[in-house]
């Protein structure tokens, strides 16, 4: 199989198998999709950095009908456009316990656990992934979050993980060959 059309990184078997069954992606925000610092300025204004293969790759998963969504601790204005952007809607900010809100999601969506996978990367993503179908968590996690961490993606949060979760996604679900296929033929 021609190497264009497979993810760059090593997939374990066990981890396909899980992401396969996964219908909704869940993201944490800071440490995940960026690389976890905050900007202040001096007007108390907040700014994060978004890595934009990210928001590609989660774009391109959406369309072939795996949703995305976020349950971050903070409540940010730059999270509000930036999920504007990207189509994600379901969207939880400010959230200090996680879990229930994604107890409820499951609830309001009629998922199960195993049709879930969390991306986090802190200690208090831990509940929500320890009930996940697929715990994923990034290079630069917590200790702790790596060891119960189905699979840790090869790059750091905010620096292209959001973007291997997404072709993890694609590849497992079956879809990543021919969704490259656009970029190496375009027009046909």
């Amino acid at each position: 199989m021609d190497a264009a059309l497979t993810p760059a990184f090593e997939i374990p078997a066990r981890v396909r198998e899980l992401a396969a069954r996964v219908k909704l992606v869940l993201f944490d925000v800071d440490g995940v999709l960026t690389d976890a610092r905050l900007i202040i300025g001096d007007d108390g204004q907040e700014y994060k950095a978004f890595n934009s293969k990210d928001g590609h790759g989660i774009k391109m998963m959406q369309s072939h009908g795996i949703a995305a969504g976020i349950i971050t601790g903070r409540n940010s204005k730059v999270v509000e456009h930036r999920v504007r952007d990207l189509d994600i809607r379901h969207v939880y900010q400010g959230c200090r316990d996680k879990h229930p809100v994604y107890r409820k999601l499951l609830d309001e969506l009629k998922l199960k656990p195993g049709e879930t996978a969390f991306v986090g990367d802190d200690v208090v993503d831990l509940p929500i992934m320890l009930e996940a179908g697929l715990a994923i968590t990034v290079a630069d996690a917590h200790p702790l979050v790596r060891r119960h961490a189905h699979w840790i993606t090869p790059s750091a949060g905010g620096h292209g993980a959001g973007r291997e979760v997404c072709e993890l996604m694609l590849y497992a679900h079956g879809v990543y060959a021919t969704e490259m296929k656009k970029y190496l033929s375009p027009g046909k």
